[in-house]
């Protein structure tokens, strides 16, 4: 087993088969269709976005400790949904995050970008 493959060194691989383990243990494989887990993915954010809704810029910079909690654990949510659907897929999360990086460094250009939130279809 090469290194990246152990879950022992590597920390993606071993939250995807804790997550695993414990959809098993209470036999929730069968709700975890992918299906399900996007929609899932779809409502964990909602809640996260939640926190940030009706705030100024300036306070969703500077939350107080309980919604700064709250915040990291629906953030925590959409993580390990996201992990246990890649899983359910077959998808290499971490391969694809750097592929995504690579393809996001090609289609802004940081010379052309510098600065400008505007869409890459725009330049």
């Amino acid at each position: 087993m090469n290194k990246i493959s152990d879950p022992q060194n590597n920390p993606i691989l071993d939250l995807q088969q804790r997550l695993i383990a414990f959809a098993q243990e209470r036999d929730w494989e069968q709700f975890q269709a992918p299906k399900n887990l996007s929609m899932a993915l779809s409502v964990e954010t909602a809640e996260l976005m939640e926190h940030f809704q009706w705030l100024s810029e300036e306070q969703s910079r500077n939350l107080n400790s309980e919604t700064l909690t709250k915040v990291q654990d629906e953030l925590a949510d959409v993580f390990l949904y996201s992990l246990l659907l890649a899983k359910r897929l077959d998808i290499d999360i971490y391969s694809a995050a750097l592929s995504k990086m690579d393809k996001n460094a090609a289609k802004y250009p940081a010379d052309k970008v510098r600065g400008s939130a505007k869409k890459f279809s725009d330049y």
